[in-house]
Parts: structure tokens; sequence; C-alpha cells
């Protein structure tokens, strides 16, 4: 085994003490509210014509609620996937090799350890603590991640561990989860081609008549997060590859009210049962595809209990428009995997480089390939389809380039494509493809691998970044601390692109002030049956 697959943190408070000590961290000591600046003020590294490499993880240490709540437990977030060098320090190794350390971790998985006792149980929250004033999930300093558009604060670095009830083979994905009561979540797990393995384990559940439980991990070991976003196979157990990641087994211990096991050292731990009768309407919520997805009927989970470290650290993803924590997460695993698929499983010759689109169209819809000089045509064509079907999610739009070109820059691919593409003989569309992840408005017809107009059609979503104000207050917050100097680049805050409601608006403005349980009593109200999850609220709701 490689012994730097040994050199991963075993938890999150490592995780960041590594960060620090490298200068890859930045505490923010001053009064933060969670609820109108926080993911604002993390997003303008994104949005701030900042380089990959000026980016860090930020730990607000004093946060304050929208109706002055004060936490003890402070907030990390971009500490997972800011940069690929952040990334990489959670599994302990260099950039380069990444890819290297995910496909060894793959083909040599590490079983995990059960232990008895676990840090992440040192305070256990049930019954009564769940429902008291201020108990429960009020208790957790959960920020909003859009705001001006999402109608709760949400947990977004999800480790959602659910177990098939057949097979018993744990699945970990990572899911979001809408606050709507201090004991009630409720839980988006996709349900598209190729989506959620708990989706499938939900149907599985609901078949049998029984609510499945589910245990919501919030803060690990990075190698053992990763795992969530990745398209593992369904039978693979993540932990075991997160243990491969490691190089040693991941400790876990069983949750106290539920059967399902958890990372023994995990921050919190959020445990319960997902109704598989009964549905609720779940968002607004500023999505990676770079747009607010609307309301949908998702699954409720009644919350069991909430465990803990006794001084956690709670983590958020900053996700939305890319680029983002979200698809840095996603592209420094995916393109080293997609390459090793086109090299070693279709031994396809003169492939150098595969590189995935991020600003805006977040990875999965275009992707470029790196060809040596010379490669034949047959190669490159194989590629290109290799490339456009091993995802059902991935590969709307493929391009092949030489390796002259920078592939990661987008003038230079559009340059090859003027100057070397035949426009007759170079260009071929494949019909007949999911349409993958991405709004739900304008229809759900059949897509292709090649988009020819992508100017705007119908009425979206609102562009899945904070409302302007929340984002200029965020700015000014940034010169006050005294960061780097900002170069904002359009678009830097969400807008109305013409699907919206009067009634989403009040919801985010509730969540702004702190009312998101005024929109769970909403939303709880309207619950109803005899659907799947993710049917639209207003394919239901007419009227």
């Amino acid at each position: 085994m490689d012994v730097r697959q040994t050199l991963a943190p075993t938890d999150l408070q490592e995780h960041l003490e590594r960060l620090e000590a490298r200068g890859l961290l930045t505490r923010i000591d001053r009064p933060i509210d969670k609820d109108s600046e926080l993911h604002p003020l993390s997003r303008w590294q994104f949005q701030g014509g900042l380089r990959e490499e000026q980016r860090r993880g930020f730990l607000f240490t004093d946060v304050r609620g929208a109706k002055g709540e004060s936490y003890e437990i402070p907030v990390a977030t971009g500490v997972l996937a800011a940069s690929a060098e952040i990334y990489a320090a959670g599994l302990g190794v260099e950039v380069a090799e990444i890819g290297d350390v995910w496909v060894r971790a793959m083909e040599t998985p590490v079983e995990p350890e059960m232990v008895d006792a676990a840090p992440c149980q040192e305070v256990v929250l049930t019954g009564d603590d769940l429902t008291r004033p201020g108990g429960g999930l009020a208790t957790l300093p959960v920020p909003i991640s859009t705001p001006g558009f999402d109608s709760a604060p949400y947990l977004t670095a999800t480790l959602c561990v659910t177990r098939d009830p057949d097979s018993r083979i744990r699945n970990m994905g990572t899911y979001r989860g809408a606050l709507k009561a201090q004991d009630r979540l409720g839980v988006r797990m996709a349900s598209r081609l190729s989506g959620a393995g708990g989706y499938l384990h939900w149907l599985k559940y609901k078949e049998r008549g029984e609510k499945m439980p589910c245990a919501i991990v919030i803060g690990c070991a990075p190698a053992v997060l990763f795992t969530g976003p990745q398209k593992l196979p369904i039978d693979q157990d993540e932990l075991s590859v997160a243990g491969g990641l490691m190089g040693q087994p991941v400790r876990i211990v069983k949750c106290r009210t539920i059967d399902l096991e958890v990372p023994a050292d995990a921050e919190i731990v959020i445990e319960g049962l997902i109704d598989t009768e009964l549905l609720e309407p779940e968002g607004p919520f500023g999505e990676s595809h770079g747009h607010v997805a609307l309301e949908d009927f998702n699954m409720s989970m009644q919350v069991t209990a909430i465990t803990r470290k006794s001084t956690p650290v709670f983590v958020s993803i900053i996700s939305q428009v890319t680029p983002s924590e979200s698809s840095v997460l996603k592209r420094v695993a995916y393109e080293p995997l997609f390459l090793t698929h086109l090299k070693s499983v279709l031994a396809i010759k003169g492939i150098r480089n595969v590189v995935m689109h991020e600003p805006l169209t977040n990875i999965r819809k275009v992707i470029f390939l790196q060809f040596e000089k010379g490669t034949p045509p047959t190669e490159v064509w194989r590629g290109l389809q290799g490339a456009a079907t091993l995802q059902a999610q991935c590969g709307k739009i493929v391009v092949a380039v030489s390796d002259d070109i920078d592939a990661r820059n987008a003038d230079a691919v559009f340059w090859s494509l003027a100057y070397r593409a035949n426009m007759m003989t170079d260009v071929h569309v494949t019909p007949y493809r999911s349409g993958g992840h991405g709004p739900k408005s304008g229809g759900g017809a059949a897509e292709g691998t090649l988009m020819i107009d992508a100017t705007l059609k119908a009425p979206m979503p609102p562009l899945a970044l904070p409302a302007e104000p929340y984002m200029t207050r965020a700015k000014e917050l940034w010169e006050e601390i005294g960061l780097p100097d900002l170069s904002p680049q359009a678009p830097w805050h969400g807008y109305s692109l013409g699907d919206w409601s009067e009634t989403w608006t009040r919801f985010a403005e509730a969540a702004v002030r702190g009312d998101w349980r005024d929109n769970g009593s909403d939303t709880y109200a309207r619950r109803k049956g005899g659907m799947k999850p993710e049917t639209p609220v207003r394919a239901v709701e007419k009227g």
C-alpha cells in the first residue's frame, strides 16, 4: 500500500489544523449572520475574480442568527474543496496524486472498524431535547445558502447514510436537507436516471410499507465525505472506499436510535426516519446546476436524535453557480476517473487529458478532451463517445482538441473550433440521452450530446446566487475584514429569469428573518401521498 495514503487526516478538526498551518484557512472572528451574510461572504472568493490558488477555507467563530441567536458551534466553509490544493490536503497527497489515490481506493477498499464509544456521541439529544424552544435542529448554526431565494437554512455538506433492506449494503450520498421544524427535515434524493442510491433504498422501504432509517453526518474526515458526491457502483460500500483513500479502516459506531452505523469521529450526526408514504414540498433552493431548484414534493425526515462531539465544527459547502466548492469537489475526482476510464478501460490511443468545463456550466455538461497530435480519427471519435456515455449526467457537449490547446481556456477551445473543425464533417449529434442535472422549467424532452443554441427560450428559475442586497452587504464585510481585493465578475448576484412566484419570495424573506419554521408549517400542511419524490409542486397544486 502507498504510504502516502496513511497521511490523510482522520477527522475534520485535524484537517482544519493542517489547513491553518499551511496558510489555507482564514479565521473570521467578528459576528457573522448565518442567515444573510455567511454564504454571501464565502461566495465572493468564487465570484470576485480570485484565482483558484488564492481561495481559502473560512472558519467563522462568532456565528449569529437572524433573530439574534448566538451559537457556540463554529461554521466552516470552503474547507473541503475551495481549491484543488485544499481537496488534496484532505487526502494527505499532492494535487497530481488525487486520481491515482482514487483508483487505488476503489481497487483495494479497506473495511471499516466497529467501535463501542465514539466522539460523535459525546452529546446526545433525544425526546424533549429535540422539541423544546431553541432545541433540536435549532441548536445547529445551519446557514442559508442562497439568501433571497432559499426557503430555509439547508444542510449541504452531508453524508446521508442509508442501507438496502435486502442486501444490507450501506450507501452514503450527499443530499440536501431543509430545516422544516426543530425535529423535521425535508430531504432531496435524486430520482432521475443514475440518481441517488438512497432513493433506490427508499423505493424498497416504500414497497415494504416501512419508514427508512437515515443518518445525516455533518463533518468528518474529508476522505470519508469525498465519497458522497462520487458516482460509485450502487453495491460498493463507500465506507470501504473511504478506508482505501485513507489507507486505514474508518472507525464506525452504531447510531443511538436507528439501525445504522456512522463514522465514529464525525462532528455531528442527525438520526431519523424518512416517511415513505407522504411527501412534503421542499425548496426553493439554489442548486449546483446554477439555477434555483423550485418546489418539489420530496422526502420528509422525522429526527429521532442529534449526536455530536462536545466541541464540534459545523461544515457547509458553497454550491450554486459554478465555480464553487461543490464543483471543485467533483471536478478534481471526476476528471482523473474519466481519464482512467478512457485510457485503461477503453484503451483509447493518444488521449492526454480530460477537462470538465467549470464556470457556470457545472462540469457535467461540457467536457474537453486533449489528444496527442497525429492521433487517428477513429481513436478521437472513440474517445468522444466514451466520455459522452460514461455517466448519464455528463457529456452533453464533448469537444476534442489537440494537446497544444489549453483546454481550461475556453477562448483557446473556441479558436480550435473556429479553425480546426469542419462543421460539415466534424460534427455529430447523438440523440436520446438523459437530460441529467438541471432545472425542470421548459419541459423534460429527450436530450442529445450536442447543444447548438444556448439562448434562453422560456422563463427559467432565478440564478442561484444570493440576491443583490446580500452580496453587496457581504462585499462591504469582505472589505472591512481586509480580505484580498475583489474583481467582481458578472453575474455576481442572483436575479429572476421569469419563473418565480410571490409564494417563494415570501418563503425566502421569511427564511432570512429566521422564520423558517413558518415555512415548514406551511409545507407540512400541504403534504400529499401517491407520488414519487421530485414531483413539482405546481403540477399538483394548480389554481
